[in-house]
């Protein structure tokens, strides 16, 4: 079993289940294709999904169980996933049981592939490929009192939804923004005016690396006035669309937003733009961000590459630590912040639909905190 992307004549891709004869997948293939298509889901969400469902396909296989029938065993196959290396050159490796082994995938991974597994029972009950009985041992009742107060409603009703049976308690995971030191170094690392223009797109302008992949020429609007070009947006911004991207860039948000840019930033548009045209010509594709030092020359930069001149900017500045585009944006949402920013200003310029989704990107500069503390008047002042 094993996920495996699948190209379609109009140059979309998702991606889908083969077996060990290397057929499709027939119910797997089609949740799949529905997510892509139907429900205007990511390409790499439909590769995580389907590599979940190889590994809850092969685990079927090799205990004996049929697909549509196994989820009332849910639990052992979490056990499986915990200690059951991923075979390598098409060699199954041998599990060492007993006290003390090394799990080789953690409390995250399990749940999203579980998530996965739900996904394809559940698609496969309602075109009946599964039994009804299925669903009951894939979710229970519960009802709205253990959820975040923000999931509860405005009226704080009670209500009673499906929760899943099967899933771990994940570990509370430490999540950090870049330091401005760090975004800095990263910048004087850079060896042309591309890769500076990179750094500062997602260090001050907080955009996402597959946002930046799929920028376009046409987004971008760097004059004072751009109601010639038909847009009423003041001053210099850039506009961050979904698209179908041939480089596999994708925008998590749905709605299209506007990401202002400063002075720096449109210092290295200009730069940028010079060393293009001295580079490739006049020509060569909208894709903003394109090869230019190699092949294929003019061809779209992917989010993978993004990713990975960040990780060797990281190193190249001699940093003790991997700074990548996300912690970037939550140095920029953070900055925002300590500038006075109020909150709907951090919200719009992350391009995000609620307030609340903001919160895991605000890290609020300590000394900005201290001074909160040092404003509380003394009670001695009341007296």
């Amino acid at each position: 079993m094993r996920a495996f992307p699948v190209v379609m004549p109009s140059g979309q891709k998702y991606w889908t289940v083969l077996d060990d004869d290397l057929e499709v997948v027939s119910v797997a293939d089609r949740w799949l294709r529905n997510l892509r298509f139907g429900r205007d889901r990511a390409e790499l969400t439909t590769k995580a999904y389907a590599g979940g469902l190889a590994l809850y396909l092969r685990w079927c296989r090799s205990t004996g169980r049929e697909w549509t029938a196994a989820g009332r065993d849910l639990g052992l196959f979490m056990v499986w996933l915990k200690y059951t290396p991923a075979p390598r050159d098409s060699v199954v490796p041998v599990v060492q049981p007993g006290p003390g082994a090394v799990p080789v995938r953690g409390e995250r991974r399990i749940n999203r592939v579980l998530v996965a597994v739900r996904g394809l029972l559940s698609y496969a009950i309602s075109v009946k490929e599964a039994p009804r009985s299925v669903l009951g041992q894939i979710y229970e009742l519960a009802d709205s009192r253990d959820l975040p107060a923000e999931a509860q409603g405005e009226d704080g009703g009670l209500f009673h939804r499906l929760r899943p049976v099967h899933s771990l308690r994940e570990p509370e995971t430490q999540v950090d923004r870049a330091e401005d030191a760090e975004l800095v170094a990263m910048f004087v690392a850079c060896r042309n005016a591309r890769d500076r223009l990179i750094v500062l797109l997602v260090g001050r302008g907080g955009l996402r690396r597959g946002q930046v992949a799929g920028l376009r020429r046409s987004d971008v609007h760097l004059l004072p006035d751009s109601r010639a070009l038909g847009c009423d947006y003041p001053g210099a911004h850039v506009h961050v669309r979904r698209r179908e991207n041939v480089n596999g860039a994708w925008s998590k948000s749905r709605q299209a937003w506007v990401a202002p840019l400063d002075f720096l930033v449109v210092s290295a548009f200009d730069l940028y733009y010079e060393e293009r045209h001295r580079l490739l010509g006049s020509g060569g594709s909208d894709f903003l961000l394109v090869n230019l030092f190699r092949e294929p020359l003019g061809e779209p930069m992917s989010p993978e590459a993004i990713g990975e001149l960040l990780e060797r900017l990281s190193t190249r500045a001699g940093l003790a630590r991997r700074v990548g585009a996300h912690m970037a944006r939550r140095a920029f949402a953070s900055n925002v912040a300590d500038a006075g920013g109020a909150p709907d200003e951090v919200q719009a310029v992350l391009g995000q639909k609620s307030l609340h989704s903001q919160a895991p990107y605000l890290f609020p500069d300590p000394k900005r905190v201290r001074a909160a503390v040092l404003r509380v008047p003394s009670p001695r002042g009341l007296s």
